[in-house]
């Protein structure tokens, strides 16, 4: 038995977004039902380079399949600047649950880009409005073509606005998509009074605030990994119906951890988690609701989730590398 290993190409090209939208929410309801083992992420702090070390496990099991693995990644500001290398680099482990035998070894950043832009879809479908066609964008990185990529999957998005301080990134994203969406250059509050709004920026002052939205804007709130960080104001969390992912993360790192921590927030200003409104126990959208934030942090179980269909399918399609790394006779 072999392990397969798979380059950013071979994760782009297996880890078919509808396919990873439907396995992120599935991955969402096992964790609801408490199906999913999912230890808090770890932490290596390296002051001396500046960087540090995060592991994140996940075991989960749904009706028709069980899944394991753990991503390894880490965040190094300088090393564009110092050495020609991004500044978050992933790899992740995917594991047979039963002999634990590593599947397979693949880049995690490719599949931690199309897992976050699965979870925006997920969040999106049950709490944007039915008729969302346009989606605003504020950043324009990396993090930005899965948003599109994997909302435009669940709702009928015909017109993008997106706005970034970096005339580049802008150009960039245009192009990308220029020749299947309307997409233009716009300001933070011609995309926030889109029907759907992602917010992927690193800022930790507030950029987006109520005035910025539509009355029934669905906002994706992606930036905020770090406690400190925060992206929307706090008049628009609190005038809106917020759903998170996960309690714990979100309240450390979250877009809510700081005027959670400031008192501003309360657990009375949590709708729901995301698993609930997957599974039925909370409502989404109605009829009556207005802003809607879906503070996403990123799960490890949205990782193995979406690492299990990008393995399943490059067997099928004998992509990525098989090599022997297991002696199978000691």
């Amino acid at each position: 038995m072999e392990t397969l290993l798979l380059d950013s190409d071979d994760v782009d090209s297996n880890a078919r977004m509808s396919e990873v939208i439907d396995a992120v929410e599935a991955a969402f309801a096992a964790f609801e039902r408490g199906d999913t083992q999912m230890p808090a992420k770890s932490y290596i702090d390296l002051p001396q380079y500046n960087g540090d070390f995060r592991s994140m496990p996940a075991y989960l099991e749904t009706a028709d399949w069980d899944a394991a693995g753990l991503k390894w990644v880490n965040v190094h500001p300088d090393n564009p600047r110092d050495h020609d290398l991004p500044t978050v680099l992933g790899t992740m482990i995917y594991s047979d649950p039963e002999t634990a035998f590593p599947l397979a070894i693949m880049d995690g950043t490719e599949l931690t880009m199309k897992r976050t832009g699965a979870a925006a879809a997920v969040a999106t479908d049950y709490l944007a409005i039915d008729d969302a066609a346009t989606l605003g964008i504020v950043g324009a990185g990396v993090q930005s073509y899965t948003q599109l990529e994997a909302i435009s999957q669940v709702r009928p998005i015909e017109e993008v606005i997106v706005s970034d301080l970096d005339d580049e990134r802008i150009e960039r994203f245009i192009d990308t998509f220029g020749d299947e969406f309307d997409v233009r250059e716009g300001s933070i509050s011609e995309a926030g009074h889109c029907d759907v709004l992602s917010t992927v920026t690193p800022v930790e002052e507030p950029i987006v605030g109520l005035e910025d939205v539509g009355d029934r804007t669905h906002v994706n709130a992606i930036g905020a990994d770090a406690a400190g960080k925060h992206e929307l104001t706090d008049d628009l969390l609190e005038a809106a119906t917020i759903v998170i992912d996960d309690y714990e993360q979100c309240t450390h790192s979250g877009e809510i951890n700081v005027p959670w921590s400031a008192g501003v927030l309360t657990d009375e200003d949590i709708h729901a988690e995301i698993g609930e409104v997957v599974v039925g126990t909370t409502a989404g959208r109605t009829d009556e609701t207005g802003v809607t934030v879906f503070d996403s942090t990123g799960l490890a179980i949205q990782d193995v989730a979406a690492a299990r269909v990008t393995y399943e399918n490059a067997r099928a399609n004998d992509a990525g590398y098989d090599f022997g790394m297991i002696d199978p006779g000691r």
